[in-house]
This record gives structure tokens, sequence and C-alpha cells, in this order.
């Protein structure tokens, strides 16, 4: 079973490593319960980002994914089964 990663956690990664200018990180966990990936706490496991960052400026949407997962690669690593990810 892994262990579950907290919402603060992935926000404070985005935000060191995108410098966001807007940034929601939510944990959908608790609505994924008895789905794969769950871990039966009810979070650490599903998450929605909403990120906005200069980074993304001409990149098409799935090189603005790549970044956010790339900057979330350990988590996903250590148990984060799912993301949603909304560029702005």
């Amino acid at each position: 079973m892994s262990t579950a990663i907290h919402a603060a956690a992935l926000e404070q990664r985005l935000r060191d490593a995108l410098a966001p200018t807007q940034l929601e990180v939510l944990d959908e966990s608790a609505a994924h319960a008895g789905h794969a990936g769950a871990n039966g706490t009810g979070f650490g496991t599903h998450f929605r980002v909403r990120i906005a960052s200069p980074l993304f400026t001409g990149q098409p949407r799935l090189a603005r994914h790549r970044l956010v997962y790339d900057a979330l690669q350990d988590f996903i690593d250590r148990g984060v089964h799912a993301i949603a990810i909304e560029t702005l």
C-alpha cells in the first residue's frame, strides 16, 4: 500500500518548478474510493491541478501537461495514481 500524498506538497512542488501565476491543487481521492489506485484512506491518490504558468506560453497542451507531470514525477512514483490537469 502506498503512503498518502498531501495536496500541499504537490502545490509547493509546482510553485517551485513552474512559478505559476494561478494554481489550485484539489485532492479528489475520496470520490475514487474503491477504484483502482485508491489507498483506502480517502486522500492522497487522485488529484486535480488547475495551473497557469509563464512557462506554458506558446506551448501546446501536451507540452504543458508534460511540464506538470515532470514536476510531479516523484509523487507519481510514490503512489499518486491520477492527476487531472487543467492548464489555464
